[in-house]
């Protein structure tokens, strides 16, 4: 791990107490399910892509409750949201997390039965007609956090998606997807490649492709290294076409970037001509595409390497309707640099009770 990978408690700021949690989440969850569930309509990607690209938010937004959760009640430890360019957990949180799981029946058996708190709490409200302590606030989260949350559905740093076969595609016969959360932007990207295989099955190649995409595509970088890293070491792979999504930044009133939009939503909502739940969330997607290949190597030895081309980069943002105009009236060339004009998702409306 190189020194600007690595990440410090500083690098971020807390989530102070259970209402801004609920507030936090429910943004999240809202700005992701109606992201996803507009993006092929607005042909963003193909329905092939937006089903895999839903999984990985489920998996992000699973996780998050998980947070939510786990800091109910904890007054010592807060959840920490990344001051970088990014409006999501650092990175940190989720380390914490797995190992926090890893030791799931440790921290179990260190908490009182389930059935003795709930009587406790029965006695408390209804015989003495006194609020539960917090101490057994926070042990009940405790026993919900440790015996609820699947370790297998938290978003890690690295996260593997099948390769499928696609018919009646005359480009390329396989598609696979990943995903990994790069500590160094502390924001999650989904990658897609198209691809052939030859000589060989795909049955021999899978176990291959996966260990290889592990270890070369595992962070972000220029898609020309990471397409030129995969077709080296995958010498019966040929990679047709990559595409990489920069999910974020996550623009809301918890980010702490000194990004344009960031600054317009926060002050929007200090001024209160934005709401509270306002957001938006920037996607950037880079593309690149095998143009034609060429060998290397000796006559008994011989690769072929694809010759890559880029195609224009691609942005959008995703948020209400309000917003919109906000952007709009205050920084119209940003938006008209955009790939398309931003994509309209409906407004969050919090309770009182958020």
């Amino acid at each position: 791990m190189g020194i600007n990978q690595i990440v410090t408690p500083l690098d971020s700021a807390v989530l102070e107490n259970k209402e801004q949690y609920e507030v936090y989440f429910k943004i999240v969850k809202h700005a992701f399910t109606e992201m996803v569930r507009t993006m092929e309509v607005n042909d963003v990607c193909n329905a092939l892509e937006v089903s895999f690209f839903k999984q990985y938010c489920e998996l992000l937004v699973y996780s998050l409750e998980a947070f939510r959760v786990k800091y109910l009640f904890d007054q010592e430890e807060k959840m920490r949201v990344d001051l970088t360019e990014s409006g999501f957990p650092n990175y940190l949180e989720f380390r914490y997390l797995i190992n926090d799981l890893a030791l799931k029946k440790e921290h179990i058996n260190r908490l009182p039965d389930p059935s003795a708190l709930k009587n406790e709490f029965l006695e408390s409200l209804l015989k003495h007609k006194e609020p539960v302590p917090r101490r057994k606030l926070e042990q009940a989260a405790s026993i919900v956090y440790y015996t609820s949350v699947e370790k297998n559905y938290i978003f890690r740093r690295f996260v593997q998606g099948k390769v499928i076969r696609i018919e009646n595609n005359k480009d390329a016969e396989y598609l696979v997807s990943w995903s990994f959360y790069d500590v160094t932007h502390n924001r999650p990207f989904v990658c897609f490649m198209y691809f052939d295989l030859y000589k060989t099955s795909m049955e021999e190649y899978t176990k291959e492709i996966y260990k290889v995409l592990e270890k070369t595509a595992d962070r972000n970088m220029t898609l020309d290294m990471m397409a030129y890293a995969i077709d080296k070491k995958l010498s019966k792979l040929w990679p047709k076409k990559l595409r990489k999504i920069d999910l974020g930044p996550l623009h809301n009133i918890f980010a702490k970037d000194e990004l344009e939009i960031t600054h317009l939503l926060l002050e929007g909502i200090v001024n209160k001509t934005l709401d509270l739940s306002a957001y938006a969330i920037t996607l950037s997607i880079e593309e690149i595409n095998s143009t034609d290949s060429f060998s290397r190597g000796s006559l008994f030895n011989t690769q072929h390497l694809q010759v890559w081309e880029n195609a224009k980069p691609e942005k959008y943002v995703f948020t209400s309707h309000r917003v919109m105009q906000m952007l709009y009236d205050k920084i119209p060339e940003t938006v008209n640099s955009l790939t398309k004009q931003p994509i309209e998702l409906p407004a969050l409306k919090l309770t009182n009770g958020a």
